[in-house]
Order: C-alpha cells, then sequence, then structure tokens
C-alpha cells in the first residue's frame, strides 16, 4: 500500500474528531440536529467550480471554522454551530408555493384518488397566491442557495443564472380601479384582488315596496304649507292634528285615542312629542302652546307668547322651541314657570321649520322668507345665515351619521334639497328635484334619506347619499304630501296630504339587518356573496391582520 500518498489533513480530522466530542448544540425547540447538515460537493465537481473565486473563498471560509466542513474530498456530515437554515426540512408543498410544473416527472404521477386532490387544491392554490403575492405577478419558488448558484447535485459544470428577479424590488403596476384604501371592505386584500379567481354577481339594488302597506282616512286634515300637524313618538304612538283635536293612533295595537278638542274658536297647527315620548306639544291657531300627558289624556300646562299661529315646534330635551307666524321663536324650558326662556329673532317672515340637531347644540330654523338660519343653545340671534334658498324653506333634517350635516328643501320657486356643513358654514351641495320639497328625514339605519314633495307631481322619493341617486320614488297621494314623520325603529314613514289619507310605507332597512350587513361586508367582502352566511358568525373573531389565515379559513369551509 502506498501510505504516502494518503491525505494527511484528513487522518488529521479523522483523528482530532475521534478525540474531541461532540459538542453539544444550543437548537431551538422542534429543531433536529440533521436539519443542520449540509453535503459538501464531490471531489470530481471541485474543479468545476473552481474558476469561480466567490464561490471557492466562501467553501474556505466555511471550512476554516472550528466545526465546519471538511475539505470538498470528504463526503461525511459535519455540524456547525452557526444556524444555516435549510429549506430541505421545510413542507412547502403544504402552502402551495412550489411551482408543480418544475418537478421531476417521478412526483407528477399519481393516482386517480391523487389527481382529484390535486384539482381540488388548484383554485385554493391560485387564490392563496393571487393574496400574497398580487393577482397579476409570477410566484417565485423558494430555492436552496445550491439551486441558485448550479451546484446542486449533477450541475457543477456551469453556472446557470437564476430565471427570475431574486431579492429584487418589483415595480407595483395598478391596475384599473385598484384603490389601496384601509377601508377596503376585503379581508384578504385590496378589493377585486381576486377578481377571475372568484366570481360574485353584482350587487343587487335594495328593493323598495312601491305601495304602502296601510292607509288611514284623516278627515279635516289640512291642506296647509307652514303646519306640522304629524308626528311619531318614541313609544309607537302616532299623533295627528285633524281641525279642532289631536288623536292619537297606537302602531302596535291600531288602537285609536282623541286626546283632546280645541273648540270651535281654535285649531291645532303642530304636534311634537318630547323625545322620551310621554309628553305631547300642541301648537294652536291662537298662538299657544300646549303640553299635554298622553298616558292619562290630561292638559298638564299652557305657554302664551306668540300672537299668531304656532305652525312649528320642536323639542331639545326639557327646552321647547316654538316658531310662529309673528317671526319669533321662543325657547320654553317646561320646568320654568316663565312661559319661555328666551326670545330668538331673524326671520322677517312667518317661521315654518324648526329641528333640533342630535347632540342638542345646534337648532335650525326656516322661514317663509327663504332663509335658513342656525342657532346655538344660547344665542339670540342666528350663529349661521343660509340665503340660497327661492321659496320657502320648511323641510329640515339633521344627518344622524355625520355631525354638523344639514338638509334643506325649498318650496315650489325652489324645488331644490340643498346640504350644509354647519361646522365649516359651507355649502355642500344641491339637487333639484323638480317639484315643491315639503318634508325631509333622514334614516338612522342607512345613509338615506325621504322627500316628500307637492307641486306638481306629488311623490315621496328615497334618496342615498352622498351620490343622491334615487332608489324609489313613490307614488299615491293625489294632493302635496305636506306630512311626514318617521317610526321609532327607523323602517317605516307615515305621509299625510290634503286628500286627508294616512300612508304608511316600508322604506328603511331594520336595525339589525343593517348590522349583520356591516360585519358581513366588513369580514367577509366581496367573498361574502360566495359562502354561507354561517360563515359571518366566525369571522369577526379573526383579525384582519391575519389576510392569508382568513382566506385558508373561508376555503375550508367551502363545500
Amino acid at each position: 500500500m502506498d501510505i504516502d500518498n494518503e491525505n494527511p489533513s484528513s487522518m488529521e480530522d479523522q483523528a482530532s474528531s475521534t478525540r474531541r466530542p461532540s459538542p453539544s448544540l444550543n437548537l431551538p425547540p422542534g429543531m433536529s440536529r440533521t436539519n443542520l447538515s449540509i453535503e459538501t460537493p464531490s471531489p470530481a465537481s471541485s474543479s468545476s467550480f473552481s474558476s469561480f473565486p466567490s464561490a471557492r473563498r466562501s467553501l474556505c471560509f466555511l471550512s476554516t471554522s472550528p466545526y465546519g466542513l471538511s475539505s470538498p474530498s470528504s463526503s461525511r456530515v459535519t455540524y456547525s454551530d452557526r444556524f444555516i437554515p435549510s429549506r430541505s426540512g421545510s413542507n412547502l408543498a403544504n402552502f402551495a408555493l412550489i411551482d408543480r410544473s418544475s418537478s421531476s416527472p417521478s412526483t407528477s404521477h399519481s393516482s386517480n384518488g391523487g389527481e382529484g386532490k390535486e384539482d381540488g387544491s388548484g383554485v385554493y392554490s391560485n387564490l392563496l397566491k393571487s393574496v400574497l403575492f398580487g393577482g397579476d405577478s409570477g410566484v417565485i419558488s423558494p430555492a436552496t442557495p445550491e439551486k441558485i448558484f448550479g451546484f446542486g447535485p449533477g450541475k457543477y459544470s456551469t453556472l446557470s443564472p437564476p430565471n427570475r428577479n431574486i431579492l429584487r424590488f418589483k415595480t407595483e403596476h395598478r391596475r384599473s380601479g385598484y384603490t389601496d384604501s384601509p377601508f377596503s371592505l376585503s379581508p384578504v386584500g385590496v378589493d377585486g384582488a381576486l377578481s377571475g379567481i372568484v366570481s360574485t354577481p353584482p350587487k343587487a339594488p335594495r328593493k323598495v315596496p312601491r305601495s304602502p302597506y296601510k292607509v288611514l282616512d284623516a278627515p279635516a286634515l289640512q291642506d296647509d304649507f307652514y303646519l306640522n300637524l304629524v308626528d311619531w313618538s318614541s313609544h309607537n304612538v302616532l299623533a295627528v292634528g285633524l281641525g279642532t283635536c289631536v288623536y292619537l293612533w297606537s302602531a302596535s295595537s291600531s288602537k285609536v285615542t282623541k286626546l283632546c278638542d280645541l273648540g270651535v274658536d281654535d285649531s291645532v297647527c303642530s304636534v311634537g312629542w318630547t323625545q322620551r315620548g310621554t309628553y305631547l306639544a300642541v301648537g294652536t291657531n291662537l298662538g299657544e302652546v300646549q303640553i299635554w300627558d298622553a298616558t292619562r289624556c290630561k292638559k298638564v300646562r299652557t305657554m302664551e307668547g306668540h300672537r299668531f299661529r304656532v305652525g312649528a315646534l320642536a323639542w331639545s330635551s326639557s327646552l321647547l322651541s316654538s316658531g310662529s307666524r309673528d317671526k319669533t321663536i321662543f325657547q320654553r324650558d317646561i320646568r320654568a314657570q316663565e312661559d319661555f326662556v328666551s326670545k330668538l329673532t331673524g326671520h322677517k317672515s312667518e317661521v315654518c321649520g324648526l329641528k333640533w340637531s342630535f347632540d342638542n347644540r345646534e337648532l335650525a330654523s326656516g322661514g317663509n322668507d327663504n332663509r335658513l338660519f342656525v342657532w346655538n343653545q344660547h344665542s339670540t340671534q342666528p350663529v349661521l345665515k343660509f340665503s340660497e334658498h327661492t321659496a320657502a324653506v320648511k323641510a329640515i333634517a339633521w344627518s344622524p351619521h355625520m355631525h354638523g350635516l344639514l338638509a334643506s328643501g325649498g318650496g315650489t320657486a325652489d324645488r331644490c334639497i340643498r346640504f350644509w356643513n354647519t361646522t365649516s358654514n359651507s355649502h355642500l351641495s344641491c339637487m333639484d328635484t323638480g317639484s315643491q320639497v315639503c318634508n325631509l328625514v333622514w334614516s338612522k339605519n342607512v345613509n338615506e334619506l325621504v322627500s316628500t314633495h307637492g307641486y306638481s307631481q306629488n311623490q315621496i322619493i328615497v334618496w342615498r347619499y352622498p351620490t343622491m341617486s334615487k332608489l324609489a320614488t313613490l307614488t299615491g297621494h293625489t294632493l302635496r304630501v305636506l306630512y311626514l314623520a318617521i317610526s321609532p325603529d327607523g323602517q317605516t314613514i307615515v305621509t299625510g296630504a290634503g286628500d286627508e289619507t294616512l300612508r304608511f310605507w316600508n322604506v328603511f332597512p331594520s336595525p339589525k339587518s343593517q348590522f349583520i350587513l356591516h360585519r358581513y361586508k366588513k369580514y367577509v367582502g366581496k367573498l361574502g356573496s360566495t359562502y354561507a352566511p354561517s360563515i359571518t358568525e366566525k369571522l369577526h373573531e379573526y383579525s384582519s391582520a391575519l389576510k392569508a389565515s382568513l382566506a385558508i379559513f373561508l376555503f375550508e369551509k367551502t363545500p
């Protein structure tokens, strides 16, 4: 035997390995020593990459570590105290991120059952790739360093360049309709990112019944634009002023109660419920304001001050505002002995519209002088004045969805609904309705509002704000729709007209359905119409930050 030709370094390494005990490695939990193994090239391949200095220097550097690699001629497995991640122990196939088309032919063949499973995971794989990497971008298959630099098994002769951009920033090409918004409805990415993968039917517009579900006779209901004779309490009781009398109609029992009769010398000009729904204010033609206990049908108090009829009433807790034909507004505190605590002046004609904001901080008033004024709790002069309307302003409504958003409607010569921001003192928009605007009311369940009209079409219109697109146009009244009130649940409106009828319409969705829809849109987004609604109950438990987990959850629940 030619012992002189034996490699001395190899013998020394073998001897040292027998003398030195194997060092204990501090490995992360769940990781074995085999995960740190590195297979080194065979001696025959050492010459193939010796022409590349960078690769040779890298191997030499590793070999100098105390527990590093052996010489290229050694085929044994060594261990290192440095953590060198190896993708060989990662089960990337479970995440469908490996390009299966590039796999070896031996792994591409499967039984019939395996092919069915492979086809079933195709949609899931495409969805996950689209979520994580974008719908129009390719997916880079994870590659080990050996594959990148071309010295894997049997490929040491040439250094093949990578066929994809590795560790490079990709310029984003935004698709049309793409909006990177924090208010996106999709839980797994931007809206429209899954187009072409999951088809969703177009959202159908909400259907509003075109006919009233109930019609009541209201004899002696006056055909007067400047009066307010209908109001709906929080206890679901409707108050209607008919001639000299006030009647109460219970929506739950359909029971009718006569509350009061003012006599032949007087008539009812306005009615208004307190916010708690137990007391009713009645404005009379003689300028009085009467307070009635609705449960006992008993008059509690009579307050004077106005010289002419009181056509507008508005409550703010215990404060009652009354507007009259004498051009003034009285602020009345029913807890005080005085008939009124302050007098607001500014209108040049009859006050026909009054509404307090939902936070009870601002009072809006409209008059026959084509003016819209805004007052605060302590002012006697208007703090804001709007004069864009060209006809009487009776229709006034505060938005329950946005602070300071006020809507107003003008009479026959104006025919417009205008929107104002009282916080910034600005005019937002204007919508020409084509007919006299008699009343406005905002839905508290959805961002929509209803307007009733007079000359010349006598219609009721449901609008979607802020686009002001028409959801429905309701007809049935034969005269001007002068009176409007909304039920306490926010679903039903009642309209009254000079044709002496009260008509009840279902125009808004219920608060419960809107809550469910809001959750549905927030956590399911455009995927929601594809899956059963029962998934919605579980989706709120997941954070929106776990977008990929949400996608996996949805597809696991797919039938």
